[in-house]
């Protein structure tokens, strides 16, 4: 019976649970994100202050409008607006706060359409 170390365990383990992810789809945060700073709050598939993306676009799946302070909107803009000016209720007592100017508009909705592309 061949022995292995514990070291030479842990660094095939790492190597191949990287490419078990990497061929299962696993989706990383994209760089427009980590540069607005969206991964200080959100993760892709787990709860961190807000909710997961995943969870996000789970929600949102079959959804064509959004109300934000009693306007109605199309989804995608009404997810933009609320991101834009940050908000609370939706995801627990934690409020988001407004995003906008720090992030232009158009890298909101780059980001929101990301977001809803996740559960599709």
């Amino acid at each position: 019976m061949k022995t292995i170390s514990i070291a030479t365990f842990t660094l095939h383990s790492l190597f191949f649970g990287t490419l078990v992810l990497n061929n299962a789809g696993a989706t990383d945060m994209p760089p427009l994100a980590k540069s607005s700073q969206c991964t200080a709050c959100h993760k892709i598939d787990k709860r961190l202050l807000g909710p997961s993306w995943m969870d996000v676009s789970k929600k949102y799946k079959d959804a064509t409008r959004y109300v934000y302070k009693d306007k109605e909107y199309t989804l995608e803009d009404g997810l933009a607006t609320k991101v834009a000016k940050g908000g609370s209720g939706n995801w627990g007592t934690m409020p988001m706060p407004a995003n906008f100017p720090t992030v232009s508009e158009a890298d909101i909705k780059e980001l929101v359409k990301f977001i809803l592309s996740l559960a599709k």
